[in-house]
């Protein structure tokens, strides 16, 4: 039995209602075993967590790292088909690279789990998946696949079908593609379930699942295509979130009413004419303030992954207490991916994914990971006089 105590931290348990406090936590063959204070472990492995803030590990809801490469001469995109506007039973995991640099980046910087999602370069764009950010083999290290149908709307898929002349070349033809996507879906789901046996389509068995609320649907959509996704995905009562959500305080309301999630980011994104023309960051505690379930995302590598800690800190300068964001980076992206029983909070029987921090991450300058536990493992350890 592999047993570890870590002693003497300031809890941030990410437990609904528990207040911050000084205390352990026992470790016990990779999972949490107990929480509390002056916890007795004589056989133990003693971790000194003392003047350090302890926290589930970070989670984030939407990155493309393994499936987008930057780090060579030519840039690999392994993450979108764009062969077809419908690509909904591509699997992103046959695309990823567990080897990828930026995973240890991630894990370094407390981030032990992520949802890894096709790109937006189609309609349907395929099937994303929840996995662990350490690990050799990424089947090992997923948490859940297919956790959620990516979607996409607005100029993206617009553009790539636009530069081959076909449909869907505007805003209308993604919705027209969205649309009879779902009634073809719906369709061959009602067969199914009345013996009919319909032929095989793998398309839309790959969106069942979300028909189903098994899953969520996300999709990459900004300013008023939130309002079409709203609307098609109450039509088909998915569960969905919008992800990027820029312009979100023009519809804070739809959005609310809805009962969708919000994948806010990335924050640090330039200002342009388009999608990003209106970076609204001060939405993030409207929506929160609103009881929407808000997550930070990085878009990483579009942005790197530390860049996590500023998408916190201008969360809180914008107006949101400090511990609603570090839920926003937590139990909350736990909770959209239906992952909440095992991952984004410090509870028994939860796996042990615990970050080990110096400081406050996004509000002091000099904070910094100095421990990282995924699974019950040390994968990552920085001296105190470092």
């Amino acid at each position: 039995m592999n047993r570890v105590l870590i002693k003497g931290g300031i809890l941030y348990t990410m437990v609904k209602d528990q207040e911050i406090f000084e205390g352990d936590i026992l470790v016990e063959d990779g999972k949490i075993k107990e929480t509390g204070k002056n916890i007795q472990a004589e056989d133990a492995q003693v971790i000194d967590a003392l003047g350090l803030c302890v926290l589930p590990g970070l989670i984030d809801a939407h990155s493309h790292i393994g499936l987008f490469d930057f780090n060579h001469d030519k840039s690999v995109d392994e993450a979108n088909e764009m062969t077809e506007p419908v690509s909904a039973a591509m699997d992103a995991r046959y695309g990823m690279n567990p080897k990828a640099r930026e995973l240890k980046v991630a894990y370094e910087h407390g981030i032990t789990s992520m949802l890894f999602t096709p790109g937006s370069g189609d309609v349907f764009c395929g099937q994303a998946f929840a996995a662990k950010t350490y690990g050799d083999n990424i089947f090992d290290m997923t948490i859940k696949a297919p956790a959620a149908v990516k979607i996409a709307l607005g100029g993206n898929p617009k553009n790539t079908f636009g530069d081959l002349k076909r449909l869907p070349m505007t805003r209308m033809g993604v919705a027209h593609v969205l649309w009879d996507t779902f009634r073809k879906a719906k369709a061959y789901l009602d067969k199914k379930e009345n013996g009919e046996n319909p032929p095989y389509d793998a398309h839309m068995e790959a969106i069942i699942p979300a028909l189903k609320r098994e899953i969520p649907c996300k999709i990459h959509c900004t300013q008023y295509d939130m309002l079409t996704a709203i609307e098609v995905a109450k039509a088909y009562n998915v569960r969905f979130s919008l992800e990027h959500a820029w312009g979100a305080s023009d519809y804070l309301d739809e959005i609310a009413e809805s009962g969708c999630d919000i994948c806010y980011g990335p924050i640090g994104t330039y200002r342009s004419p388009g999608e990003r023309r209106k970076v609204d960051v001060e939405a993030v505690k409207m929506l929160d303030d609103r009881g929407v379930n808000v997550a930070l995302i990085t878009d990483s590598p579009i942005l790197s992954e530390e860049s996590l800690y500023h998408h916190m800190g201008e969360a809180v300068r914008e107006g949101t207490d400090y511990e609603r964001v570090l839920r926003m980076v937590t139990v909350n992206p736990a909770v959209q991916l239906g992952l909440e029983e095992r991952i984004g909070s410090l509870e028994p029987g939860k796996d042990a994914d615990i970050i080990l921090v110096k400081g406050r991450l996004g509000l002091d300058t000099d904070a910094g990971v100095m421990l990282t536990m995924i699974d019950g493992e040390v994968v990552y350890r920085k001296s105190r006089n470092s």
